[in-house]
C-alpha cells in the first residue's frame, strides 16, 4: 500500500513525494489532464501521505489517519449521501446553506460540482458558492492530524464571478492547508487561479499499463475483453474500469456513422436522424460524444497526413477509414477539429446541442471531395 500502487504519470508521483520528503509542501497545487486517469486518486493518496502517522514521502495505509481517509475515494456513494441529508427538493437557498461537502476524516474534504437532486440531477453540476465559502473558512482551521487538504474536483466549473472567494485563499494561504484543484484542462481556470497553483499536467496511459489495472481490479474479465476496454478508454484506466463494452462499442459506432455519412454527403435527412438519436440519448453525456468525435478525427487525420506507422485509437474502423480518407485531406480534418473546438465552447453558453452538431454536419459535407 502506497504510492508504489499508483499506476502511470511517474514523474508527478516523483515530485510530490519530494516534496512530502522535504516537507516543502506548496498551499495550492492544480492537477490537470483527461478524465478518469488517476487525478483524484493521487490527491486522495497525497492526502493520506501528508497526514500518515507512520510515514514522511509515502503512506502505510494502516494507521488510523491513513484508513480513515481511504473511503473518500467512493465520491458516487458520498455524494448520494449528502444529497439524502439535504433533502431531494432543497431549493437554491439550501443548496448554498447546506452545501455539498465530502468528508471521511476532519482534515480531508473533497468538494465536487453539486448536482443538487439525487434522483433528476440537473445536465451541469458546477461548484456553488456555498461550498467555496466552506473551504475559505475550513482552510485555516488547526488540523487534527498534521495537515489539511481540500481536493476540489471539477474546478473548471467554478463560475469566474465566484472564483475571487476562491482566489483569497490562495492569495492568504493557510501555513498548514493544502488546496488540490482538478481540471481536465487547466486553461479553463482564471489565469489568476492558475498562476498562483504549482501545476502539474498528467498524460494518458500506455495501453499496458490501462491494461496492468484493468488486472488488477478486474481480474474477471478475459484477456481479450481487457485488452478491447484499453484500447476503447485511451489511456484512462477510469474510463475503461466503467466501461460497459457492449454499450460503449454500440456508442462508438454511432459516432462514426455520423462521420461517415458526413464525408460521404448522405442526405440531410438520414444525417440529421443519426445526430437526433444520439444528442437525445439519455444514458450517455454529449460531452463523451464529443470525446469519441476527437478520437475518430485523430485517426482520420493520422491516415490522411500518412502516418501509417502510428497506433490507431480505432482500430475496429481501419478498413472504413481507409476508405474515406479518399474523399478527405489534412485540412478537412483540421477543419473539422476546429469547428467541434468552437461547439465546445458554445455549450458553456447553453447553445442547442442538435443544432450546433447539425451546423457543423452541413458545413463539412460541403468541404468534402467530390
Amino acid at each position: 500500500m502506497g504510492f508504489a500502487d499508483f499506476v502511470g504519470n511517474e514523474r508527478i508521483v516523483a515530485a510530490l513525494r519530494g516534496m512530502l520528503g522535504s516537507e516543502r509542501v506548496p498551499h495550492a497545487m492544480l492537477f490537470a489532464g483527461p478524465r478518469g486517469v488517476g487525478k483524484f486518486t493521487l490527491a486522495r493518496m497525497f492526502a493520506q501521505a501528508a497526514n500518515c502517522e507512520r510515514l514522511r514521502d509515502d503512506f502505510c495505509g494502516e494507521c488510523g489517519p491513513c484508513r480513515s481517509i481511504a473511503p473518500i475515494q467512493n465520491t458516487t456513494a458520498l455524494v448520494e449521501q449528502g444529497l439524502a441529508e439535504r433533502g431531494e427538493s432543497a431549493d437554491s437557498a439550501t443548496v448554498e446553506r447546506v452545501p455539498l461537502l465530502l468528508q471521511t476524516h476532519p482534515d480531508v474534504w473533497a468538494v465536487v460540482p453539486d448536482p443538487i437532486r439525487l434522483r433528476n440531477p440537473v445536465v451541469r453540476p458546477i461548484l456553488h458558492v456555498g461550498q467555496l465559502r466552506a473551504v475559505q473558512r475550513a482552510a485555516y482551521f488547526k488540523p487534527l492530524a498534521k495537515r489539511r487538504v481540500f481536493i476540489i474536483d471539477g474546478a473548471e466549473t467554478m463560475r469566474w464571478d465566484h472564483a475571487n472567494i476562491f482566489l483569497k485563499i490562495l492569495e492568504e494561504p493557510p501555513e498548514t492547508a493544502t488546496l488540490i484543484l482538478l481540471a481536465p484542462n487547466a486553461y479553463s481556470l482564471l489565469p489568476t487561479i492558475r498562476s498562483r497553483c504549482v501545476q502539474f499536467f498528467f498524460s494518458p496511459l500506455a495501453q499496458e499499463q490501462v491494461e496492468k489495472v484493468l488486472l488488477r481490479e478486474r481480474a474477471d474479465l478475459p484477456a481479450a475483453q481487457r485488452k478491447l476496454a484499453a484500447q476503447m478508454a485511451e489511456g484512462s484506466p477510469g474510463v475503461a474500469l466503467a466501461l460497459n463494452l457492449k454499450e460503449a462499442t454500440e456508442l462508438r459506432q454511432s459516432v462514426f456513422q455520423i462521420l461517415a455519412a458526413i464525408i460521404e454527403r448522405r442526405s440531410a435527412t438520414e444525417l440529421f436522424t443519426e445526430t437526433a438519436r444520439l444528442v437525445k440519448s439519455k444514458n450517455v453525456s454529449f460531452e463523451i460524444v464529443m470525446e469519441l468525435f476527437y478520437s475518430l478525427l485523430n485517426d482520420l487525420l493520422e491516415l490522411s497526413a500518412g502516418l501509417a506507422g502510428s497506433e490507431a485509437r480505432n482500430p475496429a474502423f481501419s478498413k472504413e477509414f481507409a476508405k474515406l480518407s479518399r474523399h478527405i485531406d489534412s485540412a478537412w480534418v483540421i477543419g473539422a477539429v476546429e469547428a467541434l473546438d468552437e461547439l465546445s465552447a458554445r455549450l458553456r453558453r447553453n447553445v442547442n446541442r442538435q443544432l450546433g452538431l447539425d451546423a457543423i454536419a452541413l458545413a463539412l459535407a460541403e468541404d468534402t471531395k467530390k
